[in-house]
């Protein structure tokens, strides 16, 4: 187990190297001067010798590839730099909001899987029944909804019709309920699916022909044995969908006014606040690779012909 984790985590060092690169590219890609953009929001009116002088200050006058250096060095140490707007570290704004959207992101997985597994696996055992054709119904609209309009729909049905949520804000349980539950709903969708697809799927395998032949209780049959193996793909899915969560829960955090760190970085886009924009790129892609090798570990422990494979294919 050990050396495929340190397998794992040595294939993540490319794909680390790359975001360290994208997020240096923004910043020099970017058709905006990062010192007259420093100056601007500084209410600084930008003469060509402040320009240079600013442009000394952050290194920029250096070459590139040392700039490039210097900027991994840097983000290997959290050094994100100063923000234009609130002039304070941009990692203390991040550590700041992140809570926040960790605890969206975490609630509505947490409700997505609560409602999405005993969804799929009904759906499965009773096919083409009115339990099946519910299912697959409740999948298909949830599917169908844009997130942005299913926000403002549970907000005018539950809140402003009804009066029991709060609309917007952080504080209470109660408001982490409408945003939790427009997350929520694309993941039930895409779970409920793909738990049918692969508990059917299963069904139909020598292993449970056989246990049916010996006598085993179909219950413990689909406890421990089809439901153990059908529950990995849905991992697989939670992996990306809650690296996908914690970077991008942009519209639902604008949606109900929620202080989290992807409602902090519309607000940097809009200002033009780039090392804040830096910040967003590579932690949003080290939070994808740090999902998906949990993942890998996670598959590993349910399933370890995972890594015997690894082995017999090396």
């Amino acid at each position: 187990m050990a050396s495929f984790i340190i397998k794992r985590i040595l294939a993540v060092i490319p794909i680390f190297l790359f975001a360290t690169l994208l997020s240096f590219a923004m910043i020099h890609l970017s058709p905006d001067d990062p010192a007259e953009v420093y100056l601007t929001a500084a209410h600084i009116h930008p003469t060509e010798e402040i320009l240079a002088e600013v442009r000394h200050e952050f290194g920029l006058d250096r070459p590139l590839w040392v700039q490039y250096v210097q900027s991994v060095v840097k983000m290997c140490r959290l050094d994100f730099g100063t923000s234009y707007i609130t002039k304070g570290a941009v990692w203390d704004e991040v550590l700041l909001r992140m809570p926040a959207t960790l605890q969206l992101a975490v609630s509505s997985i947490l409700l997505a899987m609560a409602v999405s597994v005993p969804l799929g696996f009904l759906s499965a055992i009773y096919k083409n029944s009115i339990i099946d054709h519910l299912c697959r119904g409740i999948a298909f609209v949830g599917a169908s909804i844009p997130q942005f309009w299913l926000g403002y729909l549970l907000v005018f049905f539950l809140s402003l019709k009804m009066d029991l949520l709060p609309v917007q804000g952080k504080g209470t349980w109660m408001h982490l309920v409408l945003p939790s539950m427009t997350l929520a709903m694309g993941l039930i969708a895409i779970y409920t699916r793909l738990l049918r697809g692969t508990v059917l799927e299963q069904l139909h395998e020598p292993y449970v022909l056989y246990a049916q032949a010996r006598g085993v209780r179909g219950w413990k049959i689909m406890s421990k044995h089809v439901l153990r193996i059908a529950i990995s793909p849905m991992i697989t899915g939670l992996g990306m969908n809650m690296g996908k969560l914690l970077a991008g829960t942009i519209i639902v955090e604008e949606v109900f006014s929620w202080p989290g760190f992807g409602r902090y970085f519309v607000e940097s886009i809009f200002n033009r606040d780039l090392p804040v924009i830096q910040c967003y790129v590579f932690l949003a892609g080290c939070i994808f690779i740090l999902c998906n090798l949990i993942v890998d570990v996670l598959l590993m422990l349910i399933d370890p012909r995972i890594s015997r494979k690894g082995r017999t294919v090396q």
